[in-house]
């Protein structure tokens, strides 16, 4: 399996794809699959850290008619032998920063169409056998357009499936086609109605979807409402016509990393059995944020870890978050970073009320860690979320989920049932301030009333959602995309 990603855990990450990136081939190497990830080399990678080797290697890379190069380092996934190289170019990837947030590096275009085709020269120069190129979003999209031209007869390539997923829809890679089949080294004369273009422009997305064998993406309710929704992006026409190959498949998680048993980011553990260490963990973060005085653990804490964009529903917050601080029956802890204009009013809550919201700009993987941990309860009321990770390490925690019934938050998150005891959160339909905030009153209720509080925590820890799962669910996948190629 050739994994071809612009993100990767622990070496770069932004959001979920690199969780996906790394998880997946973990579970397949412990199965028996070998793999080959390959990753850009970016400036901001510690390679001391995550110790990234130097080799031999220095690929060589068509681009147009041209050539440029690559030298390549290496290095393992954690808890794991799977093998991940990365390319080293100054020209491409010796920034700060992946994308270039929040308007990208205008060069996008031309980085990961080196990315994608380089992936191949490497795999050539390693003798790599493929039997399914994986590739993720519009970053990698390009490859599988080069697999059914420039390496369709390749020897190493020649019966290889090719895989699309899609973690969002909303980024297409939309970009000059002059430009970029020139650097793919395509011409230029029938471009317009091909698989390449969109409302007259080289979208990437489109052509990761055309020239797939089989696409996925994260949900399975994601997998409907992008073409049958908006949250198609456009793209619907072409998931209609290739309705038959597409699949949804929810993303897993790493219980290795993910484990209030063992989790090395904590300083005392708990599990289903002996919850006492979730209140000690809570205790400490707020005796280290506020007065002692202040730091009452009778209150509900919810707590977020996220991006602060628009898809992610902090405009929900704006309009309800005072409202629910000024009741003063719970507290919010939040951390995340994104759009100035979220920042900024997130900040404000906190100078105004700073006992009460606990605000943390910025990303850091232990703090998440922490506050998944001590929340009792975890908000994501995302406009939409194609699948969702910050809510299923939080049932793993017992911390329970407040959710918009959306993409993989519908398939992970199911309403508690006082009646029967079933049930692992809280959700609301609509994108609205009103439907959220009776979601958070209605979890507010639970809080502490036994024996609905036990029972609701008890469900969600035993919750499934483990990336084995997922992995499997892909290499029956791969196994259906080979088929369709033999036949």
């Amino acid at each position: 399996i050739l994994t071809i990603a612009a993100e990767c855990a622990p070496f770069a990450k932004i959001g979920g794809l690199a969780d996906v990136a790394a998880a997946l081939p973990r579970e397949w190497q412990e199965m028996g699959h070998r793999n080959l990830i390959v990753l850009p080399k970016y400036a901001d990678i510690d390679i001391q850290r995550h110790q990234l080797h130097p080799t031999e290697i220095v690929v060589s890379v068509p681009m147009g008619h041209w050539r440029e190069y690559a030298r390549v380092w290496k290095a393992v996934l954690p808890d794991s032998d799977a093998e991940v190289y990365f390319l080293e170019s100054d020209d491409y990837f010796e920034r700060k920063g992946i994308y270039g947030n929040p308007d990208g590096f205008a060069d996008n275009d031309r980085r990961f169409c080196f990315l994608s085709r380089a992936a191949f020269e490497l795999a050539i120069v390693l003798g790599f056998e493929t039997s399914i190129v994986h590739a993720h979003d519009y970053h990698t999209a390009l490859s599988l357009a080069f697999l059914k031209t420039h390496y369709r007869y390749h020897p190493l390539f020649a019966h290889a499936a090719g895989v699309y997923t899609i973690h969002n829809m909303a980024f297409q890679g939309q970009s000059d086609p002059r430009r970029v089949l020139d650097f793919m080294g395509l011409p230029f004369a029938n471009f317009r109605g091909s698989w390449f273009e969109h409302d007259g422009v080289f979208n990437m997305m489109k052509c990761g979807l055309m020239f797939a064998d089989k696409i996925t993406t994260v949900s399975p309710t994601y997998a409907e409402e992008i073409r049958w929704t908006a949250k198609g992006e456009g793209m619907q026409d072409y998931l209609h016509m290739r309705a038959a190959d597409l699949i949804g498949v929810l993303n897993g998680v790493d219980y290795h990393e993910w484990n209030p048993e063992h989790d090395t980011h904590l300083s005392t553990h708990y599990s289903p059995s002996s919850l006492d260490g979730k209140a000690v963990l809570k205790a400490e973060l707020l005796r280290d944020a506020m007065p002692a005085s202040e730091a009452s653990v009778d209150l509900p804490l919810i707590g977020m870890v996220s991006r602060l964009t628009a898809q992610k529903g902090i405009a929900l917050l704006e309009e309800s978050m005072e409202y629910l601080l000024q009741s003063g029956e719970l507290r919010f802890l939040i951390l995340g970073s994104g759009d100035r204009r979220y920042e900024n009013f997130l900040q404000r809550m906190g100078r105004r009320y700073p006992t009460r919201a606990l605000i943390r700009t910025g990303y850091n993987n232990a703090i998440s860690h922490q506050v998944i941990a001590a929340a009792d309860f975890l908000m994501v009321p995302s406009l939409f979320e194609p699948c969702g990770l910050t809510q299923l390490y939080a049932l793993k925690y017992g911390t329970i989920p407040i959710v918009r019934a959306t993409g993989g938050l519908n398939d992970t998150v199911h309403e508690y049932n006082a009646q029967n005891g079933t049930g692992t959160g809280f959700r609301f339909e609509k994108f609205q301030a009103t439907s959220f905030v009776r979601a958070v009153r209605r979890a507010v209720h639970y809080y502490k009333n036994e024996p609905h509080w036990h029972r609701l925590r008890q469900n969600a820890m035993a919750s499934e959602f483990s990336a084995r799962g997922s992995a499997e669910n892909y290499i029956r996948v791969f196994q259906w995309a080979l088929e369709k190629l033999r036949a």
